[in-house]
């Protein structure tokens, strides 16, 4: 991942680490909603909610247009793809990483067939 794409991964979950935030953007994704009507859905300041609705703006996750004296928000669906894409790369990372060490675990307890000739062991260390 280039720096930006870094940039841009710390922004999504950051903005999606709030509880606040997550529902905002459930409601947005389920359509658009003014500022204002998201507002009274809780219990907060209209400040507070605008400053939550900022954080998703910067992240990519919702847009904002004016119509007329409301500001009208709505959820990025390819935004939110991004973020299931990523985790789908970390989840397939470790999916790997496990499935080698479960070669790793399944190697270890098979059963070794000794195929060494007696023979060939010293008599010194011969059971």
């Amino acid at each position: 991942m280039t720096e930006d794409d870094e940039d841009r991964a710390d922004a999504l979950f950051h903005a999606l680490s709030d509880r606040t935030r997550r529902d905002i953007l459930r409601r947005v994704l389920a359509g658009e909603h003014s500022v204002t009507a998201l507002a009274e859905k809780y219990d907060m300041s209209f400040a507070a909610v605008q400053k939550h609705v900022a954080v998703l703006e910067r992240a990519g996750l919702l847009v904002k247009r004016r119509a007329g004296r409301q500001q009208m928000a709505s959820g990025d669906v390819n935004a939110v793809r991004s973020v299931s894409a990523m985790l789908s790369d970390i989840e397939q990372i470790w999916r790997g990483r496990i499935a080698r060490v479960d070669d790793l675990l399944a190697a270890s307890s098979a059963p070794t067939t000794d195929t060494t000739d007696p023979s060939d062991i010293p008599r010194d260390h011969r059971p």
